[in-house]
């Protein structure tokens, strides 16, 4: 399975060379300044020498490359990979491929004066989703019995939301100066991605405590379900920034992080993190619905 992933990523970076060939192959027939930008109506409004609309596609592919194959490392460092990694390694190739298609279609109009689509990707928004749910779904669990709560808690961020809704207003008006670049439409669906942070970290997870277990919530939606017969152990330990916020992991091992503190709960299934600005009031719901079975020495 680890091979099947690796097989993949390697793929994507065919597309760096295949990006060169394609502008190879047009190069004596391309004008020496092509329309690389486009409006709304997918006429041009921007343009740029051959060799700089070259080197920004280049550079725009190996930039995705680069992130995408940094966090599939992360990925293989598994035992084998699941559905959930199969899911982000799906959307890894959905972005290459956006951007792949971007730079053809630039090359297409220029040679040809094929319309661009700016509509099309859009298309791949349905695909897109259907790829998160399948991670957010993965290692779930099964809803807990339906008994009466013990305590609720709740992990948000609102300053660090309005920082990603400030990100994301910078990056949609960015996105409007260029005006449609075919190759920059790519930046559609790490804004959604950007806007969707930006509504967990405001809106925060709920930690649901009950006899049977914890269900860990964000918008409505339930995230995780950890029954209490499975807590192992659990303590207080630091999370750095370097490790990221919001849902992060795959595999047996998740985190709902939106700060620097978290409770380290082991389960026979995997860890998982929760995160909380006062980390003992996570530990004193799970001594409640553990009978204090899995508190080891709280330690930062």
């Amino acid at each position: 399975m680890k091979r099947s992933v690796q097989a993949v990523i390697w793929l994507m970076w065919l597309v760096l060379p295949l990006t060169a060939l394609r502008y190879w192959w047009a190069w004596d027939r391309l004008p020496a300044r092509i329309a690389t930008h486009f409006n709304a109506s997918g006429q041009p409004n921007g343009w740029m020498t051959r060799e700089a609309a070259l080197a920004s596609g280049l550079v725009m592919t190996i930039l995705f490359l680069l992130v995408f194959t940094v966090a599939a490392y992360f990925l293989l460092r598994q035992k084998a990979p699941d559905a959930a990694s199969w899911a982000l390694v799906g959307l890894f190739a959905v972005v290459v491929g956006v951007i792949y298609q971007g730079n053809s279609s630039i090359i297409d109009y220029n040679l040809t004066g094929q319309p661009i689509s700016i509509i099309r990707p859009f298309l791949l928004v349905p695909v897109v989703i259907v790829l998160l749910a399948i991670y957010l779904g993965a290692k779930r669990g099964a809803p807990l019995p339906d008994t009466a709560l013990i305590a609720t808690e709740k992990h948000a961020s609102p300053t660090l939301g309005f920082i990603l809704v400030v990100l994301l207003i910078v990056e949609l008006g960015i996105f409007a100066y260029l005006s449609g670049s075919a190759s920059r439409w790519a930046a559609v669906l790490p804004a959604l991605l950007l806007a969707a942070c930006a509504a967990f970290a405001g809106s925060g997870f709920e930690y649901r405590f009950s006899h049977p277990g914890v269900e860990i919530r964000t918008l409505g939606l339930r995230l995780r379900s950890i029954p209490a017969a499975e807590i192992r152990n659990y303590t207080i330990e630091g999370w750095s920034l370097a490790r990221g916020y919001g849902i992060r992991g795959v595999g047996g091992c998740r985190a709902y992080v939106w700060g620097n503190k978290v409770v380290h709960i082991r389960t026979a299934q995997g860890d998982v993190y929760l995160g909380h600005d006062e980390p003992e009031r996570i530990v004193r719901d799970l001594d409640m619905i553990t009978q204090n079975r899995g508190h080891e020495v709280a330690r930062a």
